[in-house]
């Protein structure tokens, strides 16, 4: 008797340990809410049948696609408490590689979800509005930044205004301090202001990359890349990251183009001691859902970018494509957009630090 009644005390206890960490078993994935439809799903839109019905008004697109291709995409909430999205565009009339030519824009809507409308070149008198890779942030000072890499040096625009007007601050200088200089590339760079006031870049090769003289730089490069040799995460392929702070941690979310998957990464400090916690998100899913429970499939998902609030994630943008992008050709059914999706960062970042919680101690 006295051995069944250790056995049953043995087994409540486990069952207690495995319902006071639900985390474990999540991914970042497992926080997608679904979206609010702003407009009306229909099909008289362009698209493939994997994205149909759709929200033509969720997020920024050319709902004709008779005249811009969209991608990238940060958002911004203004003090007048409008959302402003940063992108870039490039004429439809091209194809998806049109990109090499793509202009950066701003765009407003009255909610984060959208629509957003297109207010035009962000800096139309310097280099015609040439930008790619655009991502944006709010300085130290309250004034505003415009990042653009891959087709221009990390260059960076600011004003005190979210309406602009735009101007060229320069462009990020690196240190490669001892390390290999090309993974200092500004290439699909990502940036932040740290809690420390200090600003990091983490760009496509994954090198972690810190300022602590403002942010031109210059940056001193951490490391080798954190990729390197991470359990789990590919080898190869990897893009599009994007870093924030929330919950006590730093993250960053990264795509594997060629497995049209995305991971997520965890640090306590955001240079060192990354580690990979699975699953961000994966096309073939159905984490882009309706609040009706119609499912998006949208064939490439790119270039994530986060909005917070208080403290905590409460959209991520997309850069999205319906079609494999050498399918996407000029004056066609296809094309992309930036779309918005919910996330409970609330709950993410909660879930996520109980795992980080020492177990109680003497039944305390």
């Amino acid at each position: 008797m006295s051995s069944v009644k250790t056995w049953m005390k043995l087994f409540a206890v486990l069952s207690t340990l495995g319902a006071s960490s639900p985390a474990a078993d999540k991914t970042l994935i497992d926080y997608f809410l679904p979206t609010p439809i702003r407009g009306q799903l229909t099909t008289d839109v362009w698209g493939a049948p994997n994205v149909l019905p759709r929200d033509p008004k969720n997020g920024l697109e050319d709902s004709t696609m008779k005249q811009w291709c969209y991608w990238d995409g940060q958002i911004i909430k203004g003090p007048d408490g409008k959302y402003h999205m940063f992108a870039s565009r490039w004429d439809q009339g091209r194809g998806h590689n049109g990109w090499f030519g793509s202009a950066a824009v701003q765009s407003v809507s009255d909610s984060p979800i959208g629509p957003y409308i297109d207010m035009g070149l962000a800096w139309p008198d310097n280099q015609g509005g040439k930008g790619h890779n655009v991502t944006a942030l709010v300085l130290p000072d309250k004034s505003y930044a415009v990042v653009v890499s891959e087709t221009r040096p990390g260059d960076v625009f600011v004003s005190k205004s979210l309406d602009g007007p735009w101007k060229q601050l320069g462009s990020i200088q690196v240190d490669a301090n001892g390390f290999e200089a090309r993974e200092g590339r500004m290439s699909n760079v990502s940036m932040m202001v740290r809690p420390d006031g200090g600003f990091e870049i983490v760009a496509r090769s994954g090198a972690i990359m810190i300022s602590t003289n403002g942010i031109l730089g210059p940056y001193k490069l951490q490391g080798r890349s954190i990729y390197a040799d991470m359990p789990g995460l590919p080898r190869r392929n990897l893009e599009d990251p994007v870093v924030w702070y929330s919950g006590g941690l730093y993250h960053i979310v990264v795509n594997c183009w060629s497995e049209r998957k995305a991971f997520h990464l965890t640090s306590p400090n955001g240079i060192s001691n990354w580690t990979n916690r699975g699953l961000a998100y994966d096309p073939t899913t159905d984490f882009v859902r309706y609040t009706d429970g119609t499912v998006n499939h949208w064939d490439k998902i790119e270039r994530p970018g986060v909005l917070l609030d208080d403290g905590h994630v409460a959209y991520f943008t997309f850069a999205v494509l319906d079609v494999p992008k050498d399918q996407e050709l000029a004056n066609d059914n296809h094309g992309s957009k930036v779309i918005v999706v919910p996330f409970d960062g609330v709950k993410f970042d909660r879930e996520l630090a109980n795992l980080f919680k020492a177990p109680p101690q003497n039944g305390k």
